[in-house]
């Protein structure tokens, strides 16, 4: 078993110890990589929704941290590790993060639990934002609610205590929720606020979280999931937020408080030009239209286009067949796509039947009505064939 001194000071970043074994493990990509267990070591490993340590031990780097059945921590390495005598270093920045995230985590929860008696179900811990998963359905009130008590505590820079509690000691502590454990139970705790069993890292006090933002919530089911960062976190996200926030109001010569109406003024400009867009173009189908169907004298028509979107392409294809001729209109783009319409007083052809019959016999799929039908070819270069062998089928 090792001895995990993290649990006396999570602020510990540097330790010397001894290899007691070694093995070969799996990684992602699959590759063989050696991993040594120590008798003693600073480095988290995974668990508890917490993602493992970073580091060195001596040069090597370590890439990821697992605990075994037995209590032995195995440390994952990039490198060959001959010594028997290491020097470990802790990755103090990701180490850090990750105390800050986790105890967010402790008093939002909390905070959730304390104001609307909502449990936290699960946590997870991600390289950009952390979540909660609540068992229930909170509004917008609740989460600014939840948000500005939980950074009342950590501005309060109440002391943070985590320690190893006996069973008479356990039951006397009011618990969030029971502990997912068996043995000797950790329980981290901040004063009249919340008391939990965890074994991750957490700082001296709550202070030390700095700040914490909820970002967003979705509804999972009966559970609701709800997005948060923390920290270092919070700060990247303000720069990030208010670099996009300064260069679109440069875009726009406005400030950051009319940038809405600007984005809203904008969107309702745009909207107007697509409406006019859309019956320019639908007029000048309907010229096209009238041309290739006189050009075709009662044969079906039959081209292929660059320039037409899917909707534009059934829209020319449905206005040449009003003029009682068959079309058959190829759309090459990103996809190799083909519609084909009938005028609406023919019985033939059948436009879905006819579609799957001559597509397939260029590897693609269609179908749709007797009236009208569409579908695509997967290599694009073979669309003027298509329609050709289309024109042909049905002329």
């Amino acid at each position: 078993m090792t001895e995990r001194l993290y649990f006396i000071d999570p602020y510990l970043r540097g330790f010397s110890a001894q290899v007691i074994a070694r093995k070969e493990v799996s990684s992602d990509p699959p590759i063989r990589r050696s991993a040594v267990a120590l008798d003693r070591t600073a480095f988290y490993p995974e668990g508890g929704g917490q993602p493992a340590d970073r580091g060195l031990l001596n040069e090597v780097r370590v890439i990821d941290v697992q605990s075994d059945d037995e209590g032995t921590v195995w440390h994952t390495l990039d490198g060959k590790l001959d010594d028997d005598m290491v020097h470990g270093q802790v990755d103090w920045p990701r180490r850090f993060d990750h105390m800050q995230q986790h105890h967010g985590q402790h008093l939002l929860s909390a905070a959730f639990e304390e104001l609307f008696r909502l449990k936290t179900v699960s946590f997870h811990l991600g390289p950009d934002s952390a979540t909660i998963d609540l068992a229930g359905d909170p509004g917008d009130a609740e989460l600014l609610a939840a948000e500005s008590r939980t950074n009342e505590v950590i501005w309060e820079d109440r002391p943070v205590d985590a320690r190893f509690v006996t069973p008479e000691e356990l039951a006397k502590l009011p618990l969030r929720k029971p502990p997912a454990v068996t043995g000797a139970i950790r329980v981290v705790s901040v004063p009249e606020f919340d008391y939990s069993a965890c074994g991750g890292t957490h700082p001296k006090s709550t202070g030390a979280v700095g700040l914490l933002h909820i970002r967003r919530r979705e509804r999972r089911g009966q559970d609701t999931r709800v997005e948060f960062v923390c920290g270092g976190r919070v700060l990247r996200d303000l720069r990030h937020r208010g670099g996009v926030l300064t260069r679109l109001g440069a875009a726009f010569t406005a400030g950051v408080d009319d940038l809405e109406a600007a984005v809203e003024r904008l969107r309702e400009d745009h909207d107007a030009t697509r409406r006019r867009l859309a019956v320019a173009t639908e007029k000048l189908l309907q010229f096209e239209a009238v041309a290739l169907a006189d050009a075709a004298a009662g044969r079906p028509v039959g081209v292929v286009r660059d320039d037409l979107t899917l909707d534009e392409g059934r829209l020319l294809a449905r206005l040449v067949a009003e003029r009682g001729v068959p079309a058959i209109i190829g759309i090459a783009g990103s996809k190799a796509q083909v519609v084909i319409s009938r005028p609406p007083s023919a019985f033939e052809p059948d436009c879905g039947k006819v579609l799957r019959e001559v597509l397939a016999k260029f590897g693609g799929k269609g179908g749709g009505q007797p009236q009208g039908a569409q579908g695509g070819v997967p290599d694009p270069s073979r669309l003027p064939e298509v329609v050709a062998a289309l024109v042909s089928y049905i002329h």
